[in-house]
C-alpha cells in the first residue's frame, strides 16, 4: 500500500481556501450582516451628522468621509473563524492533521479566502458610495488601490479571531473578539477630522492606527495620490498584521502540538 505525498503547498493553500469559499455559499447569514451594518450606519451617520459637520471651516465632503468608515465597519471580523472551530470541534481539523497537508496551509488557506470576501464587500460598499454621489480624485487606479488597502487590513484583522478560535475552540469566544475592534473604530476619526477632536480623544486617534488607514483611503477620494497618507496607512495594516498574524500561527503551532 502506497503512503499519500504532499501534493505541493500552493496547491494545498487552494484546496482549503476552495472549501472555505464553498462554505460561504451555504452560509449568507454569515455575509448579509457585515455588508447591511456598515450600510445602515452610513445612512445614520450622513443622515445624522452630514450638515453639521459640512457646517464647520473648510469644505468637507461628509459622504466621502464617511465612505471609508463604511469599508472597515464592513470588512473587520470577517473571517472563517466559526468554520475554524467547527472544524475542531467535529474532528475535522485533527484529522487533517493526521494527512501530509502542510499545516500553514490550513490557516492560510482559509486567510485566502477571508481575503476574497472582503474584497467583495469592499467593492459593494465602494459602489455604494458611488451611487450616492462619492467620486474618487485618484481615478480607476485609485479606486483598486482603496480597494486592496481596505481589504488588506480585513485580512490582518483576521489573525484575532482566529487566535481565538485555536486557543478555545470556543465559537462565543470566536464571536466576542469582534470586540476588540470597538476601541480601534470608535477611538479615532471615524465621525469628524482630527482637528475637530477634543484633546485627549485627538492623543488617542494619534497612537490608533485606524486613523492612519481612513487617512490613506480618504486621500485616494478627496485628495489624489498622496504618498505620505498612503505610507502611512500601508504601515498601520503592516503592523497590525505582524502582530495577528504572529499570534495566529503561534496558536496553530501549539494547537498541532498539543492537540
Amino acid at each position: 500500500m502506497s503512503l499519500a505525498k504532499p501534493s505541493g503547498f500552493f496547491r494545498d493553500v487552494a484546496t482549503v481556501a476552495r472549501r472555505a469559499l464553498r462554505s460561504l455559499l451555504r452560509e449568507p447569514e454569515a455575509i448579509i450582516p457585515a455588508l447591511t451594518i456598515p450600510v445602515f450606519f452610513y445612512a445614520v451617520n450622513i443622515g445624522a451628522l452630514q450638515d453639521l459637520a459640512e457646517s464647520g471651516p473648510g469644505e468637507l465632503d461628509f459622504k466621502a468621509f464617511q465612505l471609508p468608515v463604511a469599508i472597515v465597519f464592513a470588512v473587520t471580523g470577517v473571517s472563517r473563524a466559526n468554520m475554524l472551530v467547527t472544524d475542531i470541534q467535529t474532528g475535522y481539523l485533527d484529522k487533517l492533521l493526521v494527512t501530509p497537508v502542510r499545516r500553514v496551509s490550513l490557516l492560510l488557506g482559509m486567510m485566502v479566502a477571508d481575503f476574497v470576501l472582503v474584497f467583495c464587500l469592499s467593492t459593494l460598499v465602494v459602489i455604494l458610495g458611488y451611487v450616492v454621489g462619492v467620486r474618487f480624485e485618484s481615478g480607476l487606479a485609485g479606486i483598486l488601490v482603496f480597494l486592496l488597502i481596505s481589504s488588506a487590513w480585513g485580512l490582518a484583522f483576521t489573525g484575532f479571531p482566529y487566535t481565538v478560535a485555536l486557543r478555545t475552540g470556543n465559537p462565543a469566544a470566536v464571536n466576542s473578539a469582534f470586540l476588540i475592534f470597538f476601541p480601534f473604530a470608535f477611538l479615532t476619526t471615524s465621525f469628524l477630522p482630527m482637528e475637530a477632536l477634543t484633546s485627549w480623544l485627538q492623543t488617542v486617534a494619534t497612537w490608533n492606527p485606524v486613523t492612519y488607514l481612513l487617512a490613506g483611503l480618504r486621500s485616494l477620494i478627496s485628495g489624489g495620490w498622496v504618498a505620505e497618507d498612503l505610507a502611512k496607512a500601508l504601515i498601520a495594516v503592516g503592523g497590525i498584521g505582524l502582530v495577528t498574524f504572529t499570534m495566529a500561527f503561534t496558536s496553530l503551532r501549539k494547537r498541532v502540538t498539543t492537540g
